[in-house]
């Protein structure tokens, strides 16, 4: 049977957590919920979109209910290339959340495999990696 994770973190690690949710399918088996990539393209100069488009409250509700479907949250809390981790207030309340419930909580900064294999792939210069405050 499959586990059903939910993604958390701060939007500026998408990109991480995109290749997080594709590492889970694929060496887990998990059905995962998270945050969803916007490329380039959709115009999307932001790492706070939701609150560009002015749905910000809209998509944290549904973060919550997809935390409550879930079994597990696997928090993004570090990017390759970076020994830092950091999360916001946002993601701190999703954690909270998350315990509250009952959920296992997990975090990318403490599955060495799968940064190995992150960073193995990862070919950003570490200086262009910027795990500041939101």
């Amino acid at each position: 049977m499959s586990r059903v994770v939910t993604i958390c973190g701060s939007t500026r690690f998408v990109d991480v957590m995109a290749v997080a949710a594709w590492m889970l399918e694929r060496d887990e088996n998990c059905i995962v919920f998270g945050l969803h990539y916007l490329p380039d393209w959709y115009g999307a100069d932001t790492d706070h979109q939701a609150e560009a488009e002015d749905v910000d409250e809209q998509f944290d509700a549904l973060h919550l209910k997809k935390i409550e479907f879930s079994e597990e949250i696997f928090v993004v809390d570090t990017a390759p290339g970076t020994l830092r981790t950091y999360w916001g207030e946002s993601t701190r309340n999703e954690i909270e959340y998350a315990v509250k419930l009952g959920k296992r909580v997990r975090r990318l900064s403490q599955c060495p495999e799968m940064l190995a294999e992150m960073r193995d792939r990862y070919h950003t210069k570490v200086d262009e990696i910027d795990p500041g405050a939101d």
